[in-house]
């Protein structure tokens, strides 16, 4: 158990970690800070929280974990900031869907007697907000922790044992492998329903009430925060552009193949999606 696990810019995933820090008994005390003055007397009021703090540096004294759940252009500007109010031996890791540039600028920041290791638990939601959180959230989902080559390997374990308390099914990468793959398994899905609804949009606006379950499932995440998902693409351009440009390749096929009337080619690419569909692990 830790004695003290900071929360910074709790939303949807900071609220989950609260939780599930508090119904898992990972925290003796659990401290939050948020931005907003109204945010932190709302939680103030639920039982998963200690107490909040009105300025990050007072947040974080003390802490043995501190968890930052700030947007992701955020994060590096929030680590600077507390990193001489940190305690000596205090880890802080993130829940950013980024991981290369933070990992290396937050280790830089807190160089020293603290230490950064990223971390990106795969268990975010259209929705926002930390009253949508939930203690079960991670449970069973995959966490990636990715320390840079100088990292503190006992740090490193301290985010790897956290995580699994979580529920986690923790697994250690590097940060730039780890934006390439969620560029493809993250990031390339949400532009694709984004996009795909936002095509639709151009049509007849009344075909929306005809729509079965494939387009609702196809789509649910298109009703994610716009600006948070700017914020996201802008940070992993580069892999989410090289996973575009591939897919672009893919899509252009399968164009080609029912243009040239070649249903044995269309076939086999429908198959094709089939078959690493049905190999996904279960749902939680």
């Amino acid at each position: 158990m830790l004695d003290q696990l900071t929360i910074l810019a709790p939303g949807l995933l900071g609220g989950s970690v609260a939780r599930a820090a508090k119904a898992r008994g990972a925290a003796a005390k659990i401290v939050i800070w948020a931005r907003r003055a109204e945010t932190r007397l709302s939680l103030a009021e639920q039982p998963w929280c200690t107490a909040t703090c009105e300025t990050p540096e007072e947040a974080v004294k003390g802490a043995d974990l501190v968890v930052i759940a700030a947007p992701v252009d955020m994060i590096v500007p929030l680590t600077r900031r507390i990193a001489s109010s940190l305690k000596p031996g205090a880890v802080v890791c993130d829940v950013g869907s980024v991981k290369g540039e933070i990992s290396r600028l937050g280790h830089e920041a807190v160089s020293g007697e603290s230490h950064f290791i990223g971390a990106h638990p795969m268990a975010g939601s259209e929705k926002t907000g930390w009253e949508h959180g939930d203690a079960n959230l991670f449970e069973g989902r995959t966490c990636f922790v990715t320390p840079v080559a100088s990292s503190s390997t006992p740090a490193t374990a301290k985010v790897v044992a956290f995580w699994k308390e979580l529920g986690a099914e923790v697994v250690t990468i590097d940060p730039d492998k780890h934006d390439e793959i969620v560029a493809h398994i993250s990031h390339l899905p949400q532009v694709l329903a984004s996009s795909l609804c936002a095509f639709l949009s151009s049509r007849d606006p009344g075909w929306r009430n005809f729509a079965g379950g494939g387009l609702r499932d196809t789509t649910r995440i298109a009703a994610s925060d716009p600006k948070l998902w700017k914020t996201i693409l802008s940070e992993n351009r580069d892999e989410v552009l090289r996973a575009l440009r591939d897919f672009q390749d893919e899509l252009q096929g399968l164009h080609a193949a029912l243009a040239n009337r070649d249903y044995v080619e269309v076939s086999a690419r429908l198959e094709r999606g089939r078959a690493y569909r049905d190999k996904f692990r279960p749902a939680p």
